[in-house]
């Protein structure tokens, strides 16, 4: 098959703001400024370089009003100690009415929905 997913476009306000969170969050590096996009792609040598889409961050008129179509599961090490650093760093815990699940949700700084998972058991990283 000759295609790949290049990268996840985010349509934001503020796509400055917006990529230096998830830039901090992920511990990605900026690839791309320009006046109204930045791209961010997984640190270099890493084992996602190549391999994770990048994240491009567009800017677009209008705010959020709607729940995400494509939104992004995070898998820490640690939930607790991820979703509090999240917070400190501008995202927020949401009820989207999930109940009682095993993962976080939580908006960026501009309401777009992402959820942190909890960790893999030693059973499902040994494959």
């Amino acid at each position: 098959m000759s295609l790949v997913i290049q990268c996840l476009d985010i349509d934001c306000l503020d796509p400055k703001t917006l990529a230096a969170f998830w830039r901090e969050a992920l511990g990605w590096r900026l690839t791309y400024e320009g006046d109204d996009e930045y791209a961010l792609e997984p640190a270099e040598g890493s084992p996602q370089d190549g391999v994770a889409p990048d994240l491009l961050f567009l800017k677009v008129p209008e705010g959020k009003t709607v729940k995400n179509r494509l939104h992004l599961d995070l898998r820490p090490v640690d939930q607790a100690a991820e979703v509090q650093r999240l917070a400190s760093l501008g995202a927020s815990s949401i009820d989207i009415g999930q109940g009682e699940p095993t993962w976080v949700v939580m908006a960026d700084p501009e309401g777009n929905e992402f959820c942190v998972l909890s960790p893999l058991t030693p059973e499902e990283l040994a494959g």
